[in-house]
């Protein structure tokens, strides 16, 4: 089992207060995030969903190299943009979408079998399981090379 932390210290009353979040191995100390990196045009701090971006992308992208690796192909590169979308739901918010783009180069891996392992590894990697919630969870995958 592996379990990881992070830790956010908030201060100021709602649109007005702003927060710092920290992460176990330092990737990030203390970085600011706030009302207006979230829902305005504020590029100077970070956001709940860039930041579930992130993980969705890191761990699709290592399950689809491992699910390679597990049907025999060495990935030479993958790389995956994930897009979370944030709307408004009545008097709140919602995540109501996310976009996978995977292009991959995978030497003798054919477009079919590409295609399988990729869709295996969205609908399998941890944190895809532990958004089942999200309504459209979506890949494009592109093999390259």
């Amino acid at each position: 089992m592996s379990e990881k932390k992070a830790n956010v210290q908030w201060q100021g009353a709602g649109k007005e207060g702003s927060g710092k979040i920290s992460t176990e191995t330092q990737a990030l100390q203390a970085y600011p995030y706030g009302f207006g990196s979230r829902f305005g045009d504020d590029r100077t701090g970070s956001n709940p969903e860039e930041l579930l971006a992130a993980a969705h992308a890191a761990c699709f992208t290592m399950a689809f190299s491992f699910g390679c690796k597990e049907a025999g192909y060495d990935t030479k590169t993958a790389r995956t943009e994930a897009r979370v979308r944030l709307s408004k739901d009545g008097d709140g918010f919602v995540i109501d979408r996310i976009e996978l783009t995977l292009h991959a180069s995978v030497e003798g891996l054919d477009t079919k079998r590409f295609e399988e392992i990729a869709q295996d590894a969205k609908t399998n990697c941890p944190l895809s399981k532990a958004l089942a919630s999200v309504p459209e969870i979506s890949l494009e995958a592109h093999l390259e090379g």
